[in-house]
């Protein structure tokens, strides 16, 4: 009995065992995903900023400006992209809203991000664009992969439309979680007007016939949680400017924004609270039942090799031939 129950003991830990690398190497990166059907929405806001008063062509600083951020899957779209991309995709439809003071739009750009849902790699398929314009993205947008690393990255800047690295600075502490902290400089770049502009009547295209141009530059920073390569807080240093062109009365150039945008504070806290419940349910497949699995696995062998060694007693004579008995004397 005692050796039939070192054999289970001995079966179960090596299930145990083979689990382990099992649960990391091959259902982590299967299982880890975004979720297709996410809604994310962020509040920012730049105080004592400098606008452009579209009526008057004449920069003047304002108490607040305020960038809303919305971020909504779209699972249609996605499964309908997976038939021909072959994989888990996530389809975000963005938009970047911008007011003034008054609460009165001064931008509204919206976007289509597509992408592989376990390593957040684009995923090139019609429909990917800014602003309505198609692009093709290369590196990665809003969030970072799974188990960040202490490294450059490509990301992707919606407003130029470019790819640029985004360099890892340091290894920091925010709110109570660890973070790497990533900063991204966009020198002064030409850029397109948006579509959609606060003044009726004013177009891009009427602007362009005044042969004004806009120009753009940022400092943009985040801090990232590293399991779960979601940002828990970010920020821009931003400059706008429209340069040349009858438009500016023979100015050179005109400030049409400029400001520090941070994320508002009470979204900064819903933020912490939902990484810190996602990084949870990451670190369970990456490291927690892993090492339980192996720990257990150690721990069943050990007690099969106890059970196995108490079931020999000491002295207990092996199996052989049975002893003839003595002969028989008169």
């Amino acid at each position: 009995m005692r050796r039939k129950a070192g054999l289970i003991l001995l079966a179960l830990a090596v299930f145990c065992t083979a689990l382990s690398p099992l649960l990391r190497w091959y259902a982590f990166p299967r299982l880890a995903e975004v979720p297709a059907n996410q809604y994310q929405d962020m509040v920012l806001q730049a105080r004592n900023a400098t606008l452009l008063d579209y009526g008057t062509m004449t920069s003047r600083t304002v108490p607040e400006v305020t960038i809303v951020q919305t971020l909504k899957g779209d699972v249609e779209a996605g499964k309908k992209i997976e038939k021909s991309a072959g994989r888990d995709v996530v389809v975000w439809d963005g938009l970047s809203y911008v007011q003034g003071p008054d609460g009165k739009m001064v931008s509204r750009i919206p976007e289509r991000y597509i992408f592989d849902a376990h390593t957040q790699e684009p995923v090139h398929a019609t429909g990917e664009s800014v602003d309505g314009d198609p692009v093709r993205r290369d590196g990665i947008e809003f969030k970072w992969p799974f188990l960040t690393q202490k490294r450059d990255y490509e990301y992707f800047d919606a407003q130029a439309r470019i790819t640029a690295p985004i360099h890892y600075k340091a290894t920091r502490t925010f709110r109570g979680v660890k973070v790497y902290y990533f900063e991204q400089t966009i020198p002064w770049t030409k850029v397109p007007f948006p579509k959609a502009m606060p003044v009726r009547g004013i177009t891009p295209e009427s602007v362009a016939k005044t042969g004004t141009t806009r120009w753009y530059t940022t400092v943009r920073r985040f801090w990232v949680e590293p399991v779960t390569g979601a940002p828990v807080y970010d920020e821009e240093i931003h400059k706008e400017e429209l340069r040349g062109g009858t438009l500016l009365g023979g100015r050179a150039k005109v400030s049409a924004f400029a400001g520090h945008v941070k994320m508002r504070a009470d979204y900064i806290r819903s933020t912490v609270a939902l990484v810190k419940h996602n990084r949870t349910l990451v670190l369970m497949l990456t490291s927690r039942l892993p090492w339980g699995f192996l720990v257990l696995g150690v721990c069943l062998l050990s007690l099969s090799l106890l059970v196995e060694a108490r079931g020999r007693r000491p002295g207990e004579a092996a199996p052989g031939r049975a002893r003839e008995p003595d002969p028989v004397t008169a």
